[in-house]
């Protein structure tokens, strides 16, 4: 790992997966946000070093810390702001919204060299997001900072997952003539199989190489649902689909990998029949590490490594952060 140079605040920070990918990257975390009490824990759990804040974003006054004024890089996940095509939008629309104001309006007070936010791809693609966007980029442009945006695919850096991400990233103007979008990383495509091999295998089931045959793809994208919605599972029906196709029981998630007794192939042509996937299984597929600990009950855990941003790509787009800054300041020098 290189010794970190530059310095970030990190918000809306979830399990920690694009903070990991920007320590990665060279960026030395001062904080890290994030009102979800078992987030928080799980930052901790793992980082004892990590200066973590439990606080609300939306009540979160930057004067009460001024050692953040004036970081590198000010970096974000907040919720995902869905595109909502008509009717009345939920409450979570409303509150991801309010959320993705409040960053932009954080950097008014924190100015940071450079602003990056991940999020879904349709808050950079969708026609029906075009005001947000458009919000994002006049008050940043107003702020004297030169936007860019695209959407990347986890897949294509290492990730064995299809996981098309959202990214905006604002520099200074000044710092923005060297940034460039990081190119995929990887020739071989990642399969589901490859990633869960070995823990299929952990109980002595003798069919994980059976099965990691069929999943023989990347997987599709996690989801991280809701906590108010009830259990843990792998998606809608859609997904649900998808997962089978790969060997996947998707309506839940397991306590444990199968046993040596496990049937393989299924006796029927069942969903309930196939291995159900684990949260640390889960985990391996947005490329944690290994031990990542997190903490809170089923739903929760599950809940925070679905919305987490796969710490490969962070670090991608972290590194391209940091030669745009590196070059600027060493051009300054």
């Amino acid at each position: 790992m290189p010794t970190p140079r530059l310095t970030s605040l990190e918000i809306c920070a979830g399990a920690g997966g694009q903070a990991l990918g920007l320590e990665q990257a060279g960026f030395a975390p001062l904080a890290l946000i994030d009102s979800d009490r078992d987030s928080c824990e799980t930052l901790r759990a793992n980082k004892e070093e990590w200066n973590v804040l439990e606080v609300d974003l939306l009540t979160f006054d930057p004067a009460e810390h001024p050692y953040l004024y004036d970081v590198d890089l000010m970096a974000a996940g907040p919720p995902r702001v869905r595109s909502v095509t008509g009717g009345k939008k939920l409450p979570q629309d409303l509150e991801a919204r309010e959320l993705l104001k409040a960053t932009i309006y954080l950097v008014h007070a924190v100015q940071p060299r450079a602003l990056l936010i991940e999020n879904v791809a349709d808050l950079v693609e969708s026609e029906h997001l075009t005001d947000l966007r458009a919000f994002v980029r006049d008050e940043l442009e107003h702020l004297g900072y030169e936007l860019h945006h695209t959407v990347l695919d986890a897949v294509d850096f290492g990730v064995p997952q299809e996981r098309r991400q959202g990214f905006f990233v604002a520099l200074r103007k000044g710092y923005t003539g060297r940034f460039q979008w990081p190119e995929p990383v990887v020739d071989q495509t990642p399969t589901v199989g490859d990633a869960l091999k070995a823990s299929m295998a952990e109980r002595g089931w003798p069919h994980a190489s059976d099965w990691a045959g069929r999943a023989a793809r990347p997987a599709p994208t996690i989801v991280g649902g809701s906590k108010n919605r009830g259990g843990p599972d792998l998606g809608q029906s859609g997904s649900k689909a998808a997962w089978e196709k790969l060997g996947v029981n998707g309506n839940s998630l397991g306590d444990t990998v199968p046993a040596q007794d496990f049937p393989w192939p299924p006796e029927a042509e069942e969903r309930k029949l196939l291995p159900k996937l684990t949260i640390p299984q889960v985990a391996v597929l947005q490329a944690f590490p290994p031990r990542w600990e997190l903490r809170g009950n089923k739903t929760s855990r599950y809940c925070q490594i679905g919305h987490a941003s796969p710490p490969p790509v962070a670090e991608a787009v972290g590194r391209a952060i940091a030669d745009a800054l590196g070059h600027e300041r060493d051009g300054e020098a």
